[in-house]
């Protein structure tokens, strides 16, 4: 048996050790920012809450201001309006989508500006109350300082892409200390290909981050948590939490951006709408404290069960109103840990009443379901909760509730929270993931075999006589000379060479009408893929299929035609029905019938 040497699970990519070196350093620096960042919001949290020049990490629910608290959030709100107005519109948002229209849209490429104000505005905005996490900022921040840095080397626009979501994914590994997550989140939402040459240095990065976090934030989980192993009631508990977080994620999705239009609506520049947001976030934070800020500690309580009932439900209705307006305002932030906190709220709401009798576990699984409904990524969710508190009784609960959500939240919403705003700017993201069709099949797949061809020494006259007169088989023909193909012609080429020049085209050898350079030629051991896109780049019809690029031999030719086949077989695959066993009944006993019906 002979075995195609040249059809491969994976392509071959020489770049790709450049690429790992320079993820690696991408990860490290996007290490380093997610220390500054949090840094600045632990600054700015001294600042505005307690006078005070300090790094010091407090919660701003600590604070002694009284009614003085409202007006925090709208300074910080006033600051981040005018940064977004004369620095860059970019820092507007929760990092996520801005990242992904880079990426899809804008050849990967983002400004100094983004990986200086981001971080900043974030910091200040956070820092003054905002009920915002980390991670969407530094998200951004990341992926731009990967962008800047690919930005200085010769790359392409899809190796540059690798590193901007290198640097992204790095920045969620240093804040979270979940690098697998940080991997999958990549995967699930940013790169939209899953390919080695995209995903391996992504995973550098992220390695590099988990390591060097150790040196500026320590190891070990975030929220360690221990949870007893599920009964058989858990399963359905799971679907009941399930269906309610893929609820509450489709329900905040669908309000915040109602309230994204209303301040569409409202006669004043954009500038001010984050500073009346931030009228509704002191006030949520005069009502209740621990509303404001990231908010890593409550989400700690909560999940310990530290936090009584009456309080959780107040929690989660003031921060689900707040992080709803103040984001829906287009201030600075992020969104993970608002849904987890208001994820684990609910939990903490259900879990008295969810069969099973284990309230401990419901805090965990409804943060993950929630976050996998929210952003669309479930794998992403499942991964992510487990690296907050490795608690590994809980990962078939997280498995079963989080893609109950997800599944619920993708009948229910046409796109993600993360989607919803790029839609909204004329770009439409289509999110599922296969394998082309043109990269599966190969050109010695589907090029015709059975080639004529035109020797160079026949003059044009002829040519067109014999091979484009009445009798014509095909639209076009390779030229061969010695064995070596030289060219394709077809009527109109030669047409336009003679222009009805009658002598000319006696005399003259077909070779001359054909264009100069080196030939446009298909390998056999190529993908359609590749081909077709040689097809479209040159603008041509059809390729002549040699066996190397050094003889030139001729062994076919492949046209677009040829092209569509793995399509039409891919359509079959999709939408063809078949069945080939049935039950029928025999001798009062059931057996397999062999049939076959196809509709």
């Amino acid at each position: 048996m002979s075995i195609a040497l040249h059809k491969r699970d994976f392509s071959i990519n020489a770049r790709l050790p450049l690429i790992f070196l320079l993820a690696a350093c991408i990860g490290a620096v996007s290490t380093l920012a997610a220390y500054v960042l949090l840094n600045l919001i632990r600054l700015f949290t001294n600042l505005f809450f307690f006078g005070a020049f300090s790094f010091a990490d407090r919660s701003p629910a600590q604070n002694h201001l009284g009614l003085w608290v409202v007006v925090i959030p709208v300074v910080g709100g006033v600051i981040v309006g005018l940064m977004a107005r004369y620095g860059s519109d970019k820092i507007r948002g929760h990092g996520i989508p801005e990242a992904i229209e880079a990426i899809l849209f804008g050849k990967s490429k983002m400004s100094p500006k983004v990986a200086i104000l981001k971080p900043l505005s974030s910091g200040i905005v956070i820092g003054s109350g905002g009920p915002f996490g980390a991670e969407g900022p530094i998200i951004m921040t990341g992926g731009a300082l990967g962008s800047l840095i690919a930005q200085c080397v010769k790359v392409t626009a899809a190796e540059r892409k690798t590193l901007l979501v290198a640097g992204a994914a790095a920045g969620m590994t240093a804040v979270f200390g979940t690098p697998v997550a940080a991997a999958l989140l990549a995967v699930e939402l940013l790169l939209f290909e899953w390919r080695p040459r995209s995903f391996l240095p992504v995973a550098v990065a992220c390695a590099v981050a988990g390591f060097a976090r150790a040196i500026f934030f320590g190891t070990g989980p975030l929220f360690p948590l221990e949870t007893a192993a599920p009964g058989g009631w858990a399963l359905l508990s799971c679907v009941i939490a399930g269906l309610l977080c893929g609820a509450l994620a489709s329900g905040l999705s669908a309000a915040l951006y109602k309230i994204e239009d209303l301040f569409s609506e409202l006669p004043i520049h954009w500038m001010w709408w984050p500073a009346l947001g931030g009228i509704v976030v002191g006030i949520g934070g005069f009502v209740e404290p621990r509303a404001l800020g990231v908010g890593y500690d409550v989400i700690g309580d909560l999940l310990h069960q530290h936090i009584a009932l009456q309080i959780a439900l107040a929690l989660l209705v003031v921060k689900a109103i707040m992080w709803v307006i103040a984001l829906g305002s287009g201030t600075s932030g992020g969104v993970l840990a608002p849904l987890l906190m208001l994820g684990a709220g609910l939990g903490t709401v259900l879990g008295p009443i969810l069969p099973g009798h284990q309230p401990a576990l419901w805090p965990l699984v409804c943060m993950a379901a929630t976050l996998g409904a929210t952003l669309g990524a479930p794998l992403t969710a499942i991964v992510f909760a487990f690296g907050l508190t490795h608690d590994s009784n809980a990962l078939l609960p997280l498995l079963t509730a989080t893609l109950v959500a997800h599944g619920f939240a993708t009948v229910v919403m046409r796109r993600s929270i993360m989607t919803e705003k790029i839609a909204r700017r004329g770009y439409h993201i289509y999110r599922e993931y296969g394998v082309d069709p043109l990269e599966r099949h190969y050109v010695d797949e589907v090029m015709t075999q059975t080639v004529e061809s035109i020797d160079a020494a026949t003059s044009i006259a002829d040519t067109l006589a014999t091979y484009f007169g009445a009798a014509q088989k095909r639209r076009a023909y390779p030229v061969v000379r010695d064995g070596a193909v030289i060219g394709m012609v077809d009527r109109g080429l030669l047409e336009r060479y003679v222009h009805g020049d009658a002598a000319l085209a006696r005399d003259v050898s077909v070779v001359e009408a054909l264009p100069k350079g080196d030939p446009l030629l298909a390998l056999p051991e190529e993908t359609c893929r590749l081909v077709a896109t040689r097809l479209a780049v040159h603008n041509v019809e059809r390729l002549p299929v040699v066996v190397d690029r050094t003889s030139r031999r001729l062994i076919g030719i492949v046209s677009r035609s040829d092209l569509i086949k793995p399509s039409l077989l891919h359509f079959e695959e999709e939408h063809k029905r078949e069945r080939f066993r049935r039950v029928v009944p025999a001798m009062g006993k059931r057996r397999f019938a062999p049939v076959r019906k196809t509709g």
